[in-house]
């Protein structure tokens, strides 16, 4: 067991180089996904940079992102490997031409393999393994876990017709959720675990200072504080970072310098998401506007 990184500081530095700021317990986690060689489940409401997280990590190593977006009826043909039917059928024609046949045996080799993201990520040849990003785990159904227990808990995946590969260096697997529903026990059990939460004030401020460049001290001053009470409302969508960031990014381009009523009105739907949260926000605007610097 080993990891590129000394100890977990420099995992915060390397992430950090980056530009994704992360806290200790985050920074911990990762270190100890990449020296166990475990996958890392990252939890978290949307928006707080769990999938930010897989990049920046990639960019560390300096090695492959291969993602896996998940969904509803998400399938192994996408997400594991499918044969190419197509080469297939022309192989057996081109046989037949020649006055051949082709046995079931000649049909289903590596020839016509087709690899998608998770056997891509096994069967990686490089200088370093790939980091495979599992994205959004809870979209798919539950069917579909079962189908990565094998990869997740030995790092290999077996093909009937070809038997099991098993990777030469275990790719960095990344796994994130939104908790739409709850994951299965035995995938959990697979995985190191870590709940991302929002970001204390300052970090927030950082994370803004350094995503949007152009905005003003104030400015963003005001957006942290303004977006901290309003995540304090009951809203169908909390606004998080990924908002925080689109609305300084909204306000800066407008030319403001400073968190005003009518910038506020006219950008509000880059932080509330559903027509009752605007409603929610733009009645408790007063009070949120007292809030800020």
């Amino acid at each position: 067991m080993s990891s590129p990184f000394a100890d977990v500081t420099e995992v915060r530095n390397a992430l950090d180089r980056h530009d994704h700021l992360v806290d200790e317990g985050l920074a911990t986690a990762v270190f100890l996904a990449l020296t166990l060689e475990q996958p890392l489940l990252l939890e978290g409401e949307p928006g707080v940079g769990k999938t930010a997280t897989a990049k920046a990590l990639a960019s560390a190593l300096n090695t492959p992102l291969i993602r896996l977006q998940c969904y509803e009826g998400l399938t192994a043909n996408e997400a594991l490997y499918e044969w190419n039917y197509q080469r297939q059928l022309l192989a057996i024609r081109l046989a037949e031409t020649g006055g051949a046949t082709m046995s079931e045996a000649d049909l289903f080799t590596e020839r016509f393999l087709q690899e998608r993201p998770v056997l891509k990520a096994l069967r990686h040849r490089g200088p370093a393994a790939p980091v495979l990003l599992i994205d959004e785990i809870d979209r798919a159904d539950d069917e579909f876990e079962a189908l990565l227990f094998e990869f997740l808990g030995e790092g290999a995946i077996t093909i009937p017709e070809l038997g099991t590969f098993t990777a030469e260096r275990k790719p960095v697997v990344v796994l994130t959720s939104n908790r739409s529903r709850e994951l299965h026990d035995a995938l959990r059990r697979r995985c190191l675990y870590h709940w991302i939460a929002f970001p204390a004030p300052e970090q927030a401020a950082e994370i803004l200072r350094r995503r949007v460049p152009s905005a003003s001290e104030p400015l963003i001053g005001s957006v942290t504080q303004f977006i901290a009470a309003a995540r304090g409302l009951e809203l169908d969508k909390a606004p998080g970072m990924a908002e925080s960031i689109d609305w300084l990014a909204a306000l800066s381009a407008l030319g403001a310098a400073d968190l005003v009523r009518p910038d506020v009105i006219r950008t509000l739907g880059a932080v509330a998401k559903t027509p009752d949260d605007v409603s929610a926000v733009a009645e408790a605007l007063d009070t949120l506007l007292e809030g800020t610097p």
